[in-house]
């Protein structure tokens, strides 16, 4: 395994920029998620570290090698496709060994090679089937499977889990998660599903128009976002937004007064806030919760009963809406008035460049 590193990396097509300037360091065995909605890059740069892309400005480092000027057969990394890519004509054995019978590797080792992978994901009752024969979920562990037997220093994995049903995307990200641990291989994995890169991630690489918004561990990007839209993107459901009024220093920590002249009281340090207006309050549903004494009020407008936790939707005085959490069995009912009670210690603010502030640590 190695680790990659890119530096200052930039690609266009034709006056269109695409990644713009993109530094970032990836270590031996890290399971990295490049996370965005579509459009913003993150398929593109996952493309030009396997070499299915040019790079148009900056440096591509695997190992002690520079290889954005190599050919992918040259960089010593597997990709792995969303729509698996298999030879429809070729067992399961015949596309896992294709690619070491180009190279001329010795048929022994190439039978030894499939047989450890095979046993590593479960299908060695497969070999003899071809892709029409199998599932969805085992065309995955299939293609998979035709990375791990070239033993490359990467696996690069192109949103591998949106072609199947929301039961067995849950199963194979498990068996990916699992697969990582016992190989303890680098891997980069690309997705519009902020649940995959959560449960996946050793770290998460925050992409939006072009450039990194954030690059954290899964709980740093959640409970810390760099960013409104950091803050908006990762989550479900979204942060909720309120626009601030005044804020007052108590004890030096920010007071904020809302639209309905309710206050809340967080532990964001006003030394650091910028002067002026603009702030925005940003809050989870989970530090929102429905409580007769609150000081925040409202109506609600639409329920959602999740089993383990009930979320209301609430119409606030000043017509905005707000997300709450309730118990899953809460009785709460679409129209009733209800007060909410916010948890000021998990409150962030942003100001009018979406920059974010924080309780100190």
């Amino acid at each position: 395994m190695a680790d990659i590193r890119l530096k200052s990396v930039s690609k266009h097509f034709g006056a269109v920029r695409v990644i713009e300037n993109v530094s970032l360091n990836i270590e031996s065995g890290e399971f990295i998620v490049f996370l965005g909605p579509s459009g913003c890059g993150k398929s593109t740069l996952l493309r030009m570290i396997a070499g299915l892309e040019s790079v148009d400005g900056g440096e591509i480092w695997i190992g002690d090698r520079r290889v954005d000027q190599l050919p992918p057969a040259q960089r010593e990394i597997a990709m792995v496709f969303q729509n698996y890519a298999l030879y429809p004509h070729m067992t399961v054995k015949d596309n896992m060994s294709f690619g070491l019978q180009n190279i001329r590797m010795p048929k022994p080792e190439i039978e030894q090679r499939i047989a450890n992978a095979a046993k590593t994901l479960e299908i060695d009752h497969l070999l003899e089937r071809r892709p029409a024969q199998l599932s969805g979920g085992q065309r995955q562990r299939v293609a998979i499977g035709r990375a791990i037997v070239r033993d490359p220093k990467a696996f690069l994995l192109d949103e591998p889990l949106s072609n199947l049903d929301a039961g067995l995307r849950v199963r194979t990200r498990v068996e990916l998660a699992q697969l990582h641990q016992r190989m303890q291989a680098t891997m980069i994995f690309v997705t519009h599903d902020q649940t995959e890169a959560m449960t996946l991630a050793t770290r998460i690489v925050v992409l939006n128009n072009r450039k990194v918004e954030q690059i954290g561990t899964p709980m740093e990007i959640y409970s810390r976002p760099a960013s409104r839209f950091v803050a908006n993107f990762v989550g479900s459901p979204a942060m909720n937004f309120l626009p601030v009024t005044r804020v007052t220093d108590r004890e030096g920590k920010a007071l904020v007064t809302l639209p309905d002249q309710s206050e809340v009281q967080t532990q964001i340090p006003t030394s650091t806030l910028p002067g002026g207006d603009g702030l925005t309050l940003g809050i989870r549903a989970e530090a929102v919760r429905v409580h007769a004494d609150g000081a925040t009020k409202g109506k609600s407008d639409v329920i959602e009963r999740l089993g383990e936790r009930t979320l209301a939707y609430i119409r606030l005085t000043d017509n905005s809406t707000i997300i709450a959490e309730d118990v899953g069995n809460s009785r709460l009912a679409v129209g009733e008035s209800v007060g909410l009670r916010l948890d000021g210690a998990s409150a962030h603010l942003f100001d009018a460049q979406d920059k974010a502030y924080h309780a100190a640590n």
